[in-house]
């Protein structure tokens, strides 16, 4: 007979049915993969280059009408829209306080001050030994199920004779035999790989800022592409590397404590 899960430790809630109302394999289509992200950058690049030569007005434009078309597109490839509406919501605060202000720079306001609480909150869920990578990786993909534990970083491949389980959409997954939080290494990965997002975060606040004071309107766009899409896709490469690697830690066979 298996015990009932802690609520703070249980891997998704479940209805009376059994069923998770937080289905992570949705939340996974939401997210919209590598497309999403590049998406989201073309508003930011749409800024940059009109706002160059054609001033902040013109850049704007380009930004807004980047955005809508970005909704649009994924509208009639009937796509995810959670992502393009949030990247249009975002997009349209920065021109408003572009506008309001009259200043180029400002458009870059928001992205700091995301940047700098998203790291500020990483850095405390180190502190205070609840990593917040940790509860991210679990929820949509839980190391005790060992889904990557056969998984290689080209092309996400599989290894021969090893199985990738993935239950089906709107089931529940079996529970653990002990939390993550009772795994000694599972701390330590999710730990490790929090304070690598967190410096990620704050790098590009650190190198922002000071751009953002002296007005380099140029560079600070310039800092902005660099410092996001590829910096964001080396470090998901290095947390898939790490998180299979926990994977099929937890999934070898041994004895386990009691948990």
């Amino acid at each position: 007979m298996t015990a009932p899960a802690d609520p703070e430790r249980s891997q998704g809630s479940s209805d009376e049915g059994g069923a998770p109302l937080f289905d992570r394999h949705v939340v996974l289509d939401q997210l919209g993969g590598w497309r999403g992200m590049v998406d989201a950058t073309l508003p930011t690049v749409a800024f940059i280059v009109a706002n160059s030569l054609g001033g902040l007005r013109t850049g704007i434009v380009a930004a807004l009408v980047a955005a809508v078309l970005v909704f649009l597109l994924r509208l009639v490839r009937r796509e995810s829209l959670q992502q393009a509406v949030s990247g249009l919501f975002g997009v349209g605060i920065a021109v408003a306080i572009a506008a309001w202000s009259g200043q180029a720079r400002d458009f870059f306001v928001l992205g700091i001050v995301r940047n700098t609480a998203i790291a500020a909150v990483l850095g405390a869920s180190i502190a205070f030994r609840r990593p917040l990578v940790g509860y991210a990786a679990e929820f949509l993909s839980p190391s005790h199920l060992g889904a990557l534990a056969s998984a290689s970083l080209p092309g996400l491949r599989r290894r021969a004779g090893a199985p990738l389980p993935r239950p089906e959409r709107g089931t529940a997954d079996p529970a653990p035999e002990r939390h993550w939080r009772d795994d000694p290494r599972a701390v330590r990965v999710y730990g490790w790989l929090t304070l690598m997002w967190a410096t990620t975060f704050g790098l590009r606040v650190v190198v922002q800022t000071p751009l953002y004071l002296q007005d380099e309107v140029g560079l600070l766009g310039t800092a902005s592409l660099v410092l996001g899409l590829p910096v964001t896709a080396v470090a998901l490469g290095v947390t898939f590397w790490a998180v299979s690697r926990l994977h099929r830690h937890r999934a070898e066979p041994g004895p386990r404590p009691a948990g």
